[in-house]
């Protein structure tokens, strides 16, 4: 091979991540009892989702780990510059993004990982916010003809949620966010998810790693001291995606207050076509044009096979 072909191939395998297999990755597992119990886990697992104690000894405990000592550096490098300014600034929060696309388990590695983190020594006080809570009411989606874009970027009150994440990091006492019901799939007026001061905030959303819009000096993803995307391949995302809403359709849109009870009297066969034609209209399009481009935005990426057992994880560089 001559030296110009060898520099392009050098070239094509730099990498600003390390990618680490599932059994290298639990390796780095720390020796300690594993702070939760199959009870908590069952509590903790999404519809559908076959999280067990093994997965999260694996790929989790290391993770929170991880964060605790991101967190840790954070405080300490906080102490230093406040030496070095010759001044005592309040500490303020460290805060986690956790990205991915609908039905991917985000969410519940979002919840897994504010208990886990919660039970570390340095960081007991943990809050989780979604960017549910962002996104405009029904009536002004409505009104702005995107209620069949619900999810994609303009959706949101990226305002609202910018100045959200910076009054937390500025330290203030008391935030407040909005509050986003799944049973009528809409935000809930007057209701209120107030978060104190705590040691770590973890936002989860699909689009949290989204970078500033044009015209926007500033995203909320460039005040996250840490983020986390979850991947899979698409075809399993889908299948995942009709999984879940098949198992919805049979229980949580029984409820005659649910937005989607009107799917409730499908048979199989038509509930499963109105699955894909979900995905295939909103989700994939969000998930191929918005999402999956800010993967490689992210601090850590968690790839999970198609029995959504996480595989591979890949760290980004420090």
């Amino acid at each position: 091979m001559s030296e110009q072909g060898a520099s392009a191939a050098n070239h094509s395998h730099v990498t600003p991540f390390v990618e680490l297999s599932r059994a290298d990755w639990a390796a780095l597992a720390p020796t300690t009892h594993l702070p939760l119990k199959e009870t908590e886990l069952v509590q903790l697992r999404g519809l559908g989702e076959p999280l067990n104690l093994d997965e999260v000894t694996d790929v989790y405990l290391p993770v929170s780990r991880l964060l605790n000592l991101y967190a840790a550096g954070a405080r300490q490098l906080h102490r230093q510059t406040s030496d070095f300014l010759g001044e005592r600034a309040q500490r303020t929060p460290f805060v986690i993004g956790v990205a991915g696309s609908v039905a991917v388990g985000k969410s519940t590695i979002a919840r897994l990982l504010r208990e886990l983190l919660a039970r570390w020594e340095d960081t007991p006080r943990v809050e989780l916010v979604t960017t549910d809570g962002f996104l405009f009411s029904n009536a002004e989606l409505a009104r702005r003809g995107l209620m069949e874009r619900k999810g994609f970027p303009e959706s949101y009150d990226r305002r609202a949620l910018l100045r959200f994440v910076s009054a937390i990091k500025s330290g203030a006492t008391e935030v407040r966010s909005p509050f986003y019901s799944h049973l009528s799939y809409d935000i809930v007026p007057d209701a209120q998810i107030v978060v104190r001061q705590p040691d770590v905030l973890i936002v989860e959303g699909l689009n949290v790693l989204q970078p500033p819009g044009q015209g926007h000096g500033l995203a909320v993803s460039d005040l996250f001291d840490f983020t986390v995307y979850v991947d899979a391949r698409t075809r399993d995302i889908a299948r995942w995606y009709e999984e879940r809403f098949l198992k919805l359709q049979r229980g949580a849109f029984s409820n005659p207050k649910s937005y989607f009870h009107r799917y409730s009297t499908l048979s199989e066969e038509e509930a499963r076509a109105k699955a894909q034609d979900i995905w295939g209209r909103i989700n994939e399009p969000n998930l191929l044009h918005n999402i999956r481009p800010t993967r490689s935005r992210a601090t850590l990426v968690l790839r999970k096979d198609s029995d959504h057992a996480v595989s591979k994880v890949l760290l980004r560089k420090v």
